[in-house]
């Protein structure tokens, strides 16, 4: 894994269009994203350009004219490049590419660096490794030009640099290799699964946006030590932990011995423009909640795009068919808002507010999830 330096900060300028449809707010709010997704990565936004276009460019994404704004502004600034908020086509990577002469990433090439960089387990390095191929063969052309540019920094994390003159049936043999690896795991998975269910122990998976809380929740929940940091998808890898449910006991002391039992899982976060190819590797990870008996929703109640970012997890929820579980619906960070503010989700079962990091609201939650258990039992 080709890593930064420590004082080797690479530098953006940010591009987005703006489709017929969407608003200014919309597009300012996903290159706001786009930039907390840069610095997750290593690096930093130098300026943006928004362009409004009936659709994007073929050929070179934005419009001419603001294609040649934007190599005024990498040559005042020194960037290393452009970062783009969708997905790139080849050609519009090539042209992007040959118009700049610089590196150009999209939006899916930031996130699969992400998960490059973060993934620890060897399920998740071969998932993440399998995704990026998989973009990279369906991109070949595109990225030659692109990458081939680059000594290290974003775009360079995981399997290594894919030359545009490299073959590509030895491409997809890698790629049968590694989907084969993962299938195998997919099936240890499994064999988990069916023993769960064997020994009767409930299991609630933690589902939401990314950075909305939920390792900082399942370490509170559980009692164990779990990685959590403030950036996006600061957690990748999937974590069970086995807990007992404190309930109340006989004058209003918390009991935590005969509390039902569950299995808490941790599962990767959503985000607006998920790479389908994350999905299609992560989805034996991700379907963690389609085979849950219910699903803890740790939303942000400070975001100022939570409904959007509700939707977005309810709509990924449904491609992987886990529509249909109870929800409960936590709203994290209550103590950054204040106490009149309304929060709703229709969808949800049952919905309270928590502070996952000061531990506020964790006796409510604690009986809503038992009551939640026992309910699925019956």
């Amino acid at each position: 894994m080709i890593e930064l330096q420590k004082n080797d900060t690479e530098k953006y300028l940010l591009l987005a269009v703006r489709l017929p449809g969407m608003g200014a707010y919309e597009t300012e709010k996903s290159l706001d994203e786009l930039a907390a997704l840069a610095e997750t990565a290593g690096a930093e936004e130098v300026g943006r350009l928004i362009q409004r276009l009936d659709r994007f460019d073929p050929n070179t994404y934005l419009g001419e004219g603001k294609v040649l704004e934007a190599a005024q502004i990498l040559e005042e600034t020194e960037a290393t490049g452009v970062l783009c908020d969708d997905e790139l086509s080849p050609a519009q990577m090539r042209g992007l590419s040959e118009k700049l002469g610089c590196k150009v990433i999209d939006r899916t090439i930031l996130i699969l660096d992400i998960f490059a960089a973060h993934a620890k387990t060897n399920e998740g390095k071969l998932q993440v490794e399998l995704a990026q191929l998989k973009y990279r063969a369906s991109h070949l052309s595109g990225l030659g030009t692109s990458l081939s540019r680059q000594g290290g920094g974003i775009g360079t994390r995981g399997p290594g640099e894919t030359k545009l003159e490299s073959d590509k049936r030895a491409i997809r043999t890698k790629i049968g290799r590694l989907a084969r690896r993962v299938k195998e795991m997919e099936q240890v998975r499994d064999v988990g699964r069916k023993q769960r269910v064997r020994n009767r122990v409930p299991v609630a998976a933690i589902v939401g946006y990314t950075n909305a809380g939920k390792s900082t929740l399942l370490g509170r929940l559980s009692g164990a030590e779990v990685f959590a940091k403030d950036m996006l998808f600061a957690t990748l890898d999937p974590l069970t932990r086995k807990c007992r449910i404190p309930v109340p006991g006989e004058e209003g002391v918390t009991d935590y011995l005969t509390g039902p039992e569950v299995l808490l899982t941790d599962t990767v976060g959503f985000i607006n423009k998920l790479p389908h190819q994350l999905i299609d590797a992560f989805r034996s990870t991700l379907e963690e909640a389609k085979y849950a008996d219910l699903l803890i929703h740790v939303a942000d109640a400070s975001d100022p795009d939570l409904d959007k970012h509700l939707a977005v997890v309810y709509d990924t929820l449904a491609d992987l068919g886990a529509s249909d579980k109870p929800v409960l619906t936590v709203w994290n960070k209550t103590d950054l808002i204040p106490e009149e503010t309304e929060l709703h989700d229709p969808k949800a079962f049952r919905t309270l507010r928590i502070s996952a990091k000061t531990g506020t609201g964790m006796e409510g939650l604690y009986a809503a999830l038992a009551a939640m258990i026992r309910e699925n039992a019956d």
